[in-house]
């Protein structure tokens, strides 16, 4: 087994032999075997960079202490490596390396192995190429040979690293960017975490597709932006051509600043669950069954006598059902769900199912455990990002228990239509209950329990109601996201009789942005010079750059970590002992009080929302709106909620 603490040891070449393994490359082309460094561990990566690389250097300065630490171990002649493009694959011999230029000098070697995904690229077409490259071949495209006495294992290190860094680490704005001594903390941790996440999966695939896009999207409008900050002359001449650029470029400006915000949003490992994602379902729906017919489906492991006698009795007999019914059975919950079509009912008999995939519910049926929920249990085993996806219009599920492992989401999404989730219970992993966008839930008579996040998630412009349930020992009970930005609506929430306890940190939390329209309007003249140094780049410093940004109202930066939360629930925050003797003294004044500061925050928050809607139409030239679009409020019913024991409060707020 090979010793991991020698693999991280830059410093040492004292030791006989490599340490690194082989691989073998791809390939009809017998090229020889090559070092095996894309495998390294995070805490490896991280080392690297931190100690050995980057250390507590700028974004500014990130080439001259990579290039510091080339020049240590970098072999500068005498190693073999094969270079690889998008079209080739050829074996050369390195001569000389540019460590500035991140580059290595280098020549065909004897004999010439290429392998072309191109039948008609020859030798003299490697030669041609090289001679126009001045035989410089960036170190990224570079996989050092292997070789087995140690001593080009530095170097096999020393290229993986920089690979690395500028392919999945680095990106073109970063020098834009703040330029502290604090671009590792800042950057690279979080996106080196974020990498490995991803590798492990931590990470739901819908929000590792977001991030690519996004990433995609960032790098393309920001190649724009440069393109047109160019393309203005630095002169003071005031003309028609240049207020147009600028416009243009302020506009590219801001869109690339709203993208590289979401992305680092998704990069701090806290945030990225507390904001979410918008998480495309593409489940669809059967409709009616070719027959027109509707089918009852029954799950049980086994079936015994009194069993089906019991089911006949209380669920299936003409009497009680009005019309003949066809039966299905199965022994797998998921295979049931999976043969319904639009209208047809799965009862699950008592019994411990172990299922291994997601139930996907794409129309309306009805899944209903018979019994009590405890002595119906589905268990998930196996990694995977759902465990319920509901996109169905009218969608019940009762009586059963849901048991969640190794999960990357919550328990049940409810991405589209309404899901009717009651008398059961959820033992979470992630998050617990998620009502995205448009879509409504409505959960009574539950037990939630055990969620890392969030017992239940709202997204703006969903309708969620909550009757008496137990959500309790979550890291947060109710989590209401940010409604404030223009593209969302307001949701429409409904608490009644609830009990929220134990959780580790509020009963129920609302995010929210630090509201913009409270930023004065700058005067036309400072806006312009503020527009024109910002595209320009006409400021001395970067500290100057980010100040000019923020008196314009273009800062757009993103703290790492969350402010605190402010408790809201009419005293001073408090834990252990002391929150247990204020309950004691005062239970029912503050059951109360915490309904009604809940009900308070989130409608002037949604005052607060209408105003910012009334200002844009103003400076649009509207004065008059519709009367149901401006008085649009948030629905809000919470009455009879008991908060009890949770770790900050009933109520806090995270602000972004």
């Amino acid at each position: 087994q090979e010793d991991d603490d020698s693999r991280s040891d830059y410093g040492s070449r004292d030791k006989p032999g490599t340490t690194l393994g082989r691989a073998v490359p791809d390939g009809n082309v017998l090229f020889p075997d090559i070092f095996h460094t894309d495998h390294l561990l995070f805490y490896e990566r991280f080392k690297a960079y931190q100690d050995y690389i980057l250390a507590d250097c700028r974004a500014s300065e990130v080439k001259e202490f990579t290039t510091e630490y080339l020049e240590k171990v970098l072999e500068p002649s005498g190693w073999q490596a094969v270079w690889r493009t998008n079209v080739f694959e050829v074996l050369v011999e390195v001569v000389d390396v540019e460590y500035s230029a991140l580059k290595a000098v280098v020549q065909l070697s004897e004999p010439f192995l290429c392998e072309s995904r191109v039948s008609t690229f020859t030798l003299e077409c490697v030669q041609e190429l090289l001679e126009l490259k001045e035989r410089q071949v960036p170190l990224q495209e570079l996989w050092v040979v292997y070789d087995d006495s140690g001593e080009f294992d530095q170097t096999a290190l020393a290229v993986e690293h920089v690979r690395f860094f500028y392919r999945c680490i680095w990106r073109t704005w970063d020098e834009e960017e703040e330029d502290d001594f604090d671009y590792f903390v800042r950057c690279v941790e979080p996106r080196l975490r974020l990498h490995y996440d991803i590798l492990e999966h931590r990470v739901p695939s819908g929000l590792v597709a977001d991030y690519q896009n996004l990433l995609s999207q960032c790098e393309e409008v920001y190649r724009k932006f440069l393109n047109v900050r160019n393309s203005i002359p630095s002169s003071d001449v005031d003309s028609e051509v240049e207020n147009v650029s600028m416009v243009e470029g302020l506009k590219l400006y801001e869109e690339t600043q709203h993208l590289k915000q979401k992305l680092k949003i998704i990069e701090n490992p806290l945030l990225r669950y507390v904001f979410g994602y918008q998480k495309y379902s593409g489940l669809q729906a059967k409709g009616l069954r070719p027959t027109g017919t509707k089918i009852t489906h029954i799950v049980s492991s086994t079936m015994m006598v009194s069993l089906l006698q019991s089911l006949i009795r209380d669920k299936l007999c003409p009497e009680s059902c009005g019309e003949e019914l066809e039966i299905q059975f199965h022994n797998d919950p998921l295979a049931a769900v999976n043969a319904c079509y639009e209208g047809d009912m799965v009862i699950v008999c008592p019994g411990h199912y172990v299922v291994d995939g997601v139930f996907c519910i794409a129309d309306s049926v009805e899944l209903e455990g018979y019994g009590l929920p405890d002595d119906i249990v589905i268990e998930k085993q196996g990694k995977g990002d759902n465990f319920v996806d509901c996109t169905g219009a009218n969608i019940r599920i009762s009586g059963l228990k849901l048991v969640q492992h190794d999960a990357v989401e919550g328990i049940l999404n409810v991405h589209h239509g309404k899901t009717t989730l009651e008398n059961c219970v959820l033992q979470c992993e992630t998050t617990g209950v998620t009502v995205r966008t448009s879509a409504e839930l409505l959960m009574k008579n539950s037990d939630l329990y055990g969620a890392k996040g969030a017992g239940v998630e709202i997204y703006p412009g969903s309708t969620c109601t909550l009757l008496d349930n137990g959500i309790h020992h979550c890291k947060e009970g109710i989590l209401i996201k940010n409604f404030l930005d223009e593209h969302y609506d307001i949701p429409k929430i409904t608490m009644v009789n609830n009990m929220i306890h134990n959780n580790e940190g509020y009963g129920v939390v609302l995010v929210r942005s630090t509201v913009p329209s409270d930023v004065k309007d700058a005067p036309a003249e400072r806006t312009k010079a503020c527009v024109a140094d910002v595209l320009l780049g006409s400021y001395r410093n970067k500290r100057e750059k980010k100040q000019r940004e923020s008196e314009c109202g273009l800062s757009y930066s993103l703290s790492g970590s969350l402010q605190p939360m402010q408790p809201h629930d009419g005293t001073a925050q408090c834990s252990g002992t002391e929150e247990l003797d204020l309950w004691e003294q005062a239970e029912v004044s503050e059951q109360t009080e915490g309904n009604y500061e809940i009900a308070s925050e989130i409608g002037a928050t949604s005052a607060k929302k209408s105003q910012m809607h009334k200002k844009r139409l103003s400076e649009l030239g509207i004065t008059e709106a519709d009367d149901d679009l401006m008085s649009q409020e948030m629905f809000v019913s919470i009455v009879g909620n008991q908060f009890k024991w949770n770790g900050k409060g009933s109520f806090g707020t995270f602000l972004f």
